[in-house]
């Protein structure tokens, strides 16, 4: 972001942001993409594409007559934003990547420190790629690093939902080579993607584990004392006993690890495990016996 462009008001920060965000990991902006998000006309949409253009980054982006909207430059440079995959795909589902302005802004509010962990970028046609294949439901080429193939992995799979699980984004997907439905981590996909014509023949109507809902009822662990048990009550919002959440089936093992606490050595830390799973037996058999282990590229062989 440049600094010294500040201040921009408020609103007008929000949608030159989309503008960005779109352009780049989309790869066409129109002015729907902002009458929509923020409700406003469509000469008004117009006419921040205009200013975004002329006074904050002239010639990021070029219009495209055949496609009937704006595509980033090929020397495109994010003003707004960082330019990084997060911003897109927290967009994607449904959330306002606020704190990323609030670092840059004198607004008034607190201080405030967002805390990332060091993560390989992803680049935009990556993103564009499965994005695209997500959209028109469609068959993607990848070549993907695992476990074991750490040196790349030529897959043909049918991706249908982009998922953030709290330790990076991944997207879900139909894998012809595992037969199965898995988990497909961004980061691990090579530069060698190509988007096929061919529709995908299993969709996320077909994903079994995905449409099915799993009930976790949890409560504080028994192992803590009484005070534990209430601080853990009260930071998990058990006023009134335990407590359920709902989880698609295919997201229960990414789940469960986030509902400990990791001791950090702090005094006030409670044990890494504050919370007990009350209904683990009616878990699916196959949830039992992954151990919480996120099923991907590694681990699926026929779900």
């Amino acid at each position: 972001m440049k600094k010294t462009e500040w201040p921009i008001r408020w609103d007008l920060l929000l949608r030159y942001r989309l503008i960005e965000i779109i352009a780049l990991w989309e790869g066409r902006l129109t002015t729907n993409h902002i009458c929509h998000g923020f409700g406003i006309g469509r000469q008004q949409a117009s006419k921040d594409i205009n200013t975004y253009l002329r006074e904050l980054a002239p010639g990021n982006l070029v219009y495209d007559r055949h496609l009937k909207g704006y595509v980033p430059a090929s020397d495109f440079q994010p003003v707004v934003t960082r330019g990084q995959p997060e911003e897109y795909l927290e967009l994607a589902c449904r959330h306002q990547a606020l704190s990323n302005c609030f670092e840059n802004l004198n607004i008034g509010l607190p201080d405030s420190c967002v805390i990332r962990a060091p993560c390989r970028q992803v680049s935009p046609e990556i993103t564009r790629a499965v994005v695209t294949a997500c959209r028109q439901k469609r068959r993607v080429h990848i070549d993907y690093m695992s476990l074991e193939h750490p040196d790349g992995q030529e897959l043909l799979i049918e991706p249908h939902t982009l998922v953030m699980t709290g330790r990076g984004w991944h997207v879900r997907a139909w894998s012809e080579a595992l037969r199965g439905f898995g988990d497909f981590r961004l980061s691990r996909f090579q530069d060698t993607i190509r988007v096929s014509r061919d529709k995908s023949r299993h969709r996320e109507e077909h994903d079994e584990r995905w449409n099915r809902t799993v009930r976790l009822r949890l409560q504080p662990s028994p192992v803590l004392t009484p005070a534990q048990r209430k601080l853990a009550a009260a930071d998990y919002g058990m006023e009134d006993g335990p407590i359920e959440v709902h989880c698609r089936e295919a997201m229960v093992p990414w789940l469960l690890p986030m509902l400990g606490l990791p001791s950090g050595g702090r005094d006030d830390d409670l044990p890494s495990s504050p919370l007990e799973l009350m209904n683990a037996d009616s878990l699916p058999p196959w949830l039992k016996t992954a151990q919480v282990r996120p099923l991907s590229a590694d681990t699926v062989k026929a779900v």
